[in-house]
């Protein structure tokens, strides 16, 4: 579980937390482990991170309103408010939420090692029990619902819903199940081959698909679409999709 740094000084340390075989692999969780490598593990595990990024930012500036909220709900260690600093209204208020107090320390130093400068708060919260949200024109949640308990996944979008202005956006990037069982063997084969071209071994693979089994909980499209639509947003559509990996815009 150990993690080693690259030659380059300017890469973040490496993923390495399930290189070594492991006697028990035990449910993932955002420790202090994950946290020291989260941004070069989520770098090599994303398919078309940074462009998720890009776009992300291009949606959140078509929405954000001068002197309202942006919030980012699993914000880890604020890459995606490091890129949306330069590109959205300096009066609007960034809030990062994160229920990992490790990777709210990391958002800090980030934050400030880059010298934002607009205000912004970072929340230990966990979402399915606190309704954080509130006056926001954007929320990004990317690759955060997928870890919350089905049971609550309903409680939560109302909640976000709830808590954002009219004309409002929220941004959800999620990993996706499939219903035809060929289909979604196809996908998952094709995700694994990106991250085994991105460094993963297949031990690597092999644990951390152990687990994750019982804490990732995908939905297919149409279970976020119709989650998006019974809390109330008027407008739902894909703006990304890279197999088993998808983008959706939901507008109040």
């Amino acid at each position: 579980m150990e993690s080693v740094s690259t030659s380059d000084s300017n890469a973040p340390p490496r993923d390495q937390v399930f290189a070594q075989p492991l006697d028990r692999v035990t449910d993932f969780a955002f420790d202090s482990t994950v946290v020291a490598v989260f941004d070069d593990m989520v770098s090599r595990s994303v398919p078309f991170y940074d462009e998720m990024q890009r776009m992300t930012c291009e949606i959140a500036r078509d929405f954000a309103v001068p002197g309202s909220s942006l919030y980012d709900l699993g914000c880890s260690t604020a890459t995606t408010m490091l890129q949306l600093d330069p590109v959205i209204d300096p009066s609007v208020r960034f809030v990062g939420v994160d229920n990992s107090p490790e990777m709210l320390a990391q958002a800090r130093s980030k934050l400030q090692q880059h010298g934002v400068t607009r205000p912004f708060d970072l929340v230990c919260a966990d979402l399915h029990h606190d309704t954080v949200v509130e006056d926001a024109s954007v929320v990004a949640m990317l690759l955060c619902l997928q870890f919350m308990r089905p049971l609550y996944r309903e409680r939560v979008m109302r909640g976000i819903y709830d808590g954002m202005r009219r004309d409002g956006a929220l941004i959800l990037i999620e990993k996706l199940t499939v219903d035809d069982s060929l289909i979604n063997r196809l996908f998952i084969q094709h995700y694994y081959d990106y991250k085994r071209r991105h460094g993963y071994s297949e031990l690597e693979i092999s644990q951390k698909r152990e687990a994750l089994e019982n804490v990732l909980i995908p939905y297919r499209w149409e279970e976020n679409y119709n989650l998006l639509k019974w809390a109330g947003f008027r407008h739902v559509e894909v703006f990304f999709r890279w197999y088993n990996f998808c983008g959706i815009l939901a507008v109040k």
